[in-house]
């Protein structure tokens, strides 16, 4: 026997936990082919959880004999997914323990939407609406999972009984590219039908879009198209706020070597008023609303690549303003570096968007789904104001800030939104200068 075959011995590697809440990772693509060699550390595959990609290395120097599954499919954690030769008989459990993280988009959004290189097999350019389509709780789960519409599933031709949808009608359309998506109805010549326009698109550069950019593509239209979205507005002085954040900014960085940004003042004022008015703090299930006992709230984050990401402050209501600081900055410090693991992107119950990060006076934003509302704070101006005093009115420089909150009219109505988003604001304007650090 050879000292290599001493040294070496047959080991099952499993499907690593990439996340507390992770159960299963879908296969992006290998690394590594059967039969090819590799030193300990080399990527061997690519795992995909939400929103992030996970680089799975080798635990020692070997030869992958065999893989069980290929890119796309989906494997619970725990599950063997190759059989590796390693050296020394290193087994493969700790693997997971060195992956190095990048965020990406879900890829099980990725799958849905073709590229340029894709083109679905359907020739179809409308549909005939399916009357008697019947949603199913595992066609509903199905759907939710890759972001399909209702009206997007009525448009389907079901081969059950009845024309009823059946799990195999929604995985062929899955697997064509989603043909019908944004196509035509098919109407009766009395109906009205949506001409086609054929709009001139011009000619240019063609950048094909990245996984994430996909992703968000389809989380926007999902969110557009399935809740009744209403925007309100209030304006806020934050004067006495900005005044205390430049006088103690130095001192707080000082003393806790941490940044004092805007985001955990804002990020607090939600949060105490969230508790004020718990419904804001809510998501649909069918005919059933959810309020959330957790305050996590999500902050939009622009990447390098320009993508957005969204980070989770967990807890956030239970946070003084040193560990707001320590958890804004490091998720945004993550986001930058792209580091962000699967769980700090996770479980956000309230979303800030501060568009005036980017010179924006206000903003109308998306509702990240599955939430009830999103709020967005535009950028903090000098303004000359009117101001009401004892002693007779005056005019002023000031510091103001628009906010605004679009939130799904199917769970918040007016008088909820406008109390929850003027509770803020009061929270902004009736800012404590005297708070210690």
């Amino acid at each position: 026997m050879s000292n290599k075959e001493r040294f070496l011995s047959t080991q099952e590697f499993k499907m690593p936990k990439m996340g507390e809440s992770i159960t299963e990772g879908t296969i992006i693509n290998w690394l590594v082919d059967e039969g090819q060699s590799f030193e300990e550390g080399d990527i061997l595959l690519e795992v995909a959880t939400d929103k992030v990609d996970n680089e799975v290395p080798a635990p020692a120097s070997g030869r992958l004999i065999s893989q069980k599954y290929g890119p796309k499919e989906v494997v619970p954690v725990g599950e063997v997914i190759a059989v590796l030769e390693l050296q020394d008989g290193v087994a493969p459990k700790k693997a997971a323990k060195k992956s190095s993280e990048v965020n990406k988009k879900d890829p099980k959004i990725s799958q849905l939407t073709p590229n340029s290189k894709q083109k679905s097999t359907a020739k179809q350019t409308a549909f005939k609406v399916n009357e008697n389509v019947f949603v199913s709780p595992l066609i509903d789960s199905i759907a939710r999972q890759h972001h399909i519409s209702y009206e997007e599933l009525a448009r389907i031709p079901g081969t059950g009984k009845d024309g009823r949808l059946r799990k195999t009608d929604l995985m062929n359309y899955i697997s064509e590219g989603r043909p019908y998506k944004f196509a035509q109805a098919v109407v009766t010549p009395s109906g009205f039908q949506v001409p086609d326009l054929k709009f001139d698109k011009g000619t240019g550069k063609i950048i094909e879009m990245d996984r994430m950019r996909q992703m968000i593509s389809d989380h926007m239209v999902f969110s557009a198209t399935t809740a009744p979205h209403v925007t309100a507005y209030v304006e806020a002085d934050l004067t006495e706020m900005v005044q205390w954040r430049n006088e103690n900014k130095v001192t707080f960085q000082n003393k806790y070597n941490q940044k004092l940004t805007f985001t955990p003042l804002f990020i607090e004022a939600v949060a105490k008023a969230i508790k004020d008015f718990p419904m804001i703090n809510s998501s649909l299930d069918g005919t059933n609303i959810i309020v959330k006992d957790e305050i996590n709230i999500g902050m939009a984050t622009a990447l390098p690549s320009g993508n957005l990401i969204v980070p989770v402050v967990k807890n956030a209501d239970t946070l003084n303003l040193k560990s707001l600081a320590e958890a804004t900055n490091d998720l945004v410090g993550k986001a930058r570096d792209n580091k962000l693991k699967g769980d700090e992107t996770k479980g956000s119950t309230f979303t800030i968007s501060n568009v005036g990060t980017f010179g924006s006076v206000m903003g109308t934003p998306i509702i990240n789904q599955p939430e009830a509302a999103i709020l967005a704070t535009g950028i903090i101006k000098k303004r000359a104001e009117v101001m009401e005093r004892a002693e007779g009115d005056s005019i002023e420089i000031r510091h103001m800030m628009y906010l605004s909150l679009s939130f799904d009219h199917r769970i918040v109505d007016g008088f909820l939104a406008g109390s929850f988003l003027r509770r803020i604001a009061d929270y902004l304007e009736n800012f404590d200068t005297k708070r210690k650090i």
